[in-house]
């Protein structure tokens, strides 16, 4: 591996220590301890997992906090890059969202001050710690391509500065805590379409209305060019497109802005409303794997949870994606904890769990048929 990531290891490799922060994150588990213990009952099948033999506690702290975290990124990465043509939804059909972004980030508390937190310092007791995790989705996806962590503290749109490598013709949506005027001017430079809204206190210039038309969406107010000022000064331009759009529903005015201008404006609110699906995948990752409790007190080991459970969670997803049956995202991740370490076949099984139960018992009762005693068949309740 190029981060060398196995050297001056005797026993316990990348690849156990993988295989045991997965046994973490699908189990749930709190501390070093309860992973150890969990690993010793089940220390007769760990053969199958690749594990030769239970880490001890001293051996697993010290690999969180010595193996860089980026091994577990870059394994992370690997599995989605060969299985990313099984996530994509073939339900969504509007070439506009498929070529559709999603970038947002989400904050996760530390209990200590090892990373620096947001917000204003407390009267009473010491601010905890923070860490912020930057990602970006594909709408016809639902896990992450991209993830780069801060301090919580960071600002957002220090990040936006990362997103250079999208292909010509892309659009990416995100909300105003991203604004950079420059990255929009570069965006446009490179043929990437983006779409936000327009923050309170920007200071721009009405240069042409265009005419809304008669079957456009009632909610469509405005459609105009205008002219964005920054930099020293205020002396840099960046040309863009303002939509203002009256959200009837939660009685709310949006404005919008974006260097499209070819999309029509409902189209524009439609792109930014689906900002909402990457909220409900952050959503689904505090539920199913909460990141409350951490086996590591350094930035190095919190990283390493983090891309456990972000691992967990797409292969998951891909487990999902194979099977016909509409699963629940959560129902899956409780059925999996439970037969984690049973000899069952989770695709059949999820499939058709009462058709699978059957066929085991027929195969019993095929196995059994010439016995001599027939009373010591397995008793099914």
């Amino acid at each position: 591996m190029q981060h060398q990531s196995d050297r001056y290891v005797k026993k316990f490799s990348t690849y156990n220590h993988v295989v045991v922060m997965l046994f973490l994150a699908f189990e749930g588990y709190h501390s070093i301890r309860e992973v150890v213990l969990g690993l010793l009952a089940n220390a007769h099948k760990l053969s199958h997992l690749g594990l030769s033999y239970v880490v001890r506690r001293s051996t697993f702290s010290e690999a969180n906090q010595r193996r860089n975290s980026n091994v577990f990124g870059d394994i992370y990465m690997s599995v989605y890059r060969k299985y990313a043509s099984s996530l994509a939804d073939s339900r969504l059909s509007d070439t506009d969202m498929k070529r559709l972004y999603i970038m947002d980030s989400t904050t996760i508390g530390l209990f200590k001050d090892i990373l620096k937190g947001v917000g204003r310092n407390p009267k009473e007791g010491k601010k905890k710690g923070g860490i912020k995790a930057h990602t970006i989705i594909k709408a016809d996806e639902n896990v992450p391509f991209l993830i780069r962590y801060s301090e919580a503290v960071r600002h957002d749109h220090s990040f936006l500065k990362e997103v250079h490598h999208l292909p010509k013709g892309s659009i990416i949506t995100f909300d105003k805590g991203y604004v950079d005027y420059a990255q929009y001017e570069r965006f446009t430079e490179c043929s990437i379409w983006y779409v936000t809204r327009l923050k309170d206190n920007a200071l721009y210039e009405a240069r042409k209305e265009y005419d809304i038309p008669d079957d456009a969406d009632s909610g469509v107010l405005k459609d105009e060019e205008v002219i964005l000022y920054y930099g020293q000064n205020k002396k840099e331009e960046h040309r863009a497109r303002r939509i203002a759009y009256w959200d009837s529903e939660n009685n709310r005015l949006f404005e919008f802005i974006s260097n499209n201008f070819e999309l029509s404006a409902e189209k524009i609110a439609l792109i930014y409303k689906r900002r909402w699906q990457i909220e409900l995948l952050f959503k689904q990752l505090k539920q199913n794997f909460p990141l409350k409790y951490f086996v590591g007190d350094n930035e190095n080991a919190i990283e390493i949870q983090i891309w456990a459970a972000m691992l967990a969670n797409l292969l998951i997803t891909l487990i999902k994606s194979r099977i016909r049956h509409p699963w629940a995202f959560s129902n899956l991740v409780s059925i999996i904890r439970q037969q984690l370490m049973n000899y069952i076949n989770i695709f059949s099984f999820l499939e058709d769990p009462e058709g699978s139960w059957r066929k085991i018992i027929k195969e019993d009762e095929l196995e059994y048929q010439n016995s001599l005693f027939p009373q010591m068949q397995r008793a099914y309740f």
